[in-house]
């Protein structure tokens, strides 16, 4: 069984990133020198997965256009002598084959999911979610493949998140530990209340499922937020007998679903990159530098108003 594609939806309005993704997509906004949604289609590209399928809204043309060719920029590009950064768009046009399908309602994750269903067929299909960035030596969406093809199961990724945060994520209750980073489910919760989580171990934006999502899916009632929620979908599959299985997929991940997490996860890659991280550093410094100053100048304000 080969994982030969993914479905990436990238639908949402981005509400939480609003003003700026009034007209550009959340999934457009860079990550260093590229938009986050290309690091996403790098990671299936890396995984083998070569049939992307990118489920769409209103207002994102722009992300077909990216892994697109387009002609004038290319002309201007030749005619300045920039060949390096042709070469870095060639690239782009070279790394998959697209497909491209509108959601024309905001109904949840499953309904987008939901879309894609006649792009893929009867196979095992990976979903990646663009709201997470996952870093390592293998590729996050690899690691969930070579599960799925070994026990012919569903396998979603999961991380322990701390309890006060759980209550934003999908979390799993296990049925049972297979080794330190695998387990097999018996429930999937969407958002639970931090009491009522049955571990800290939330889902986090990777999957590999059977093509009995669809079905699930199709017979899935609104859930969480008056949409048709993924998870609920899933839990739907392991009542029927399906295998489900939960992985702690090893790597750093990226988190870029709010504004404050977008910017973290550009200082943190900026650090690690080979041309960005020394003058980011020093730029570091320097701020570390000229806040203690100010809480200094702050401290002696402070001291003088006791003073009087």
């Amino acid at each position: 069984m080969e994982i030969r594609k993914v479905i990436i939806p990238a639908a949402g309005f981005g509400t939480r990133f609003l003003p700026a993704t009034k007209i550009v997509p959340k999934e457009m906004l860079p990550l260093l020198d590229k938009p986050a949604i290309q690091w996403v289609v790098e990671e299936a590209v890396k995984s083998g997965i070569k049939s992307i399928v990118l489920v769409t809204g209103k207002n994102k043309k722009s992300i077909e256009d990216h892994f697109d060719s387009c002609y004038e920029l290319d002309s201007f590009l030749k005619e300045k002598g920039q060949y390096k950064n042709l070469d870095v768009l060639s690239k782009i046009l070279k790394l998959a084959d697209f497909i491209s399908i509108r959601q024309h309602e905001q109904l949840g994750l499953g309904h987008a999911i939901l879309m894609a269903k006649s792009a893929i067929g009867k196979e095992h299909v990976a979903v990646m979610l663009p709201d997470d960035i996952i870093m390592g030596p293998i590729p996050g969406i690899a690691q969930l493949a070579k599960i799925a093809e070994q026990e012919k199961c569903n396998v979603i990724a999961v991380k322990e998140m701390p309890m006060e945060t759980i209550s934003r994520y999908g979390v799993i209750e296990i049925k049972k530990q297979i080794t330190a980073n695998l387990f097999q489910v018996k429930r999937l919760i969407e958002k639970p209340k931090a009491v009522d989580a049955p571990s800290n171990l939330a889902i986090i934006g990777r999957y590999v499922l059977s093509p009995g999502i669809f079905e699930a899916l199709e017979t899935t009632e609104c859930g969480s937020g008056g949409e048709i929620q993924l998870t609920d979908a899933i839990q739907n599959l392991a009542l029927k007998g399906e295998k489900v299985f939960a992985y702690k997929v090893q790597g750093t991940r990226y988190d870029i679903g709010t504004t404050m997490d977008w910017l973290k996860s550009n200082i943190a890659l900026a650090l690690k990159h080979p041309e960005y991280s020394d003058s980011m550093m020093d730029f570091l410094k320097q701020l570390d530098r000229e806040m203690v100053f100010l809480e200094g100048k702050a401290d002696l304000i402070k001291q003088r108003q006791v003073s009087f």
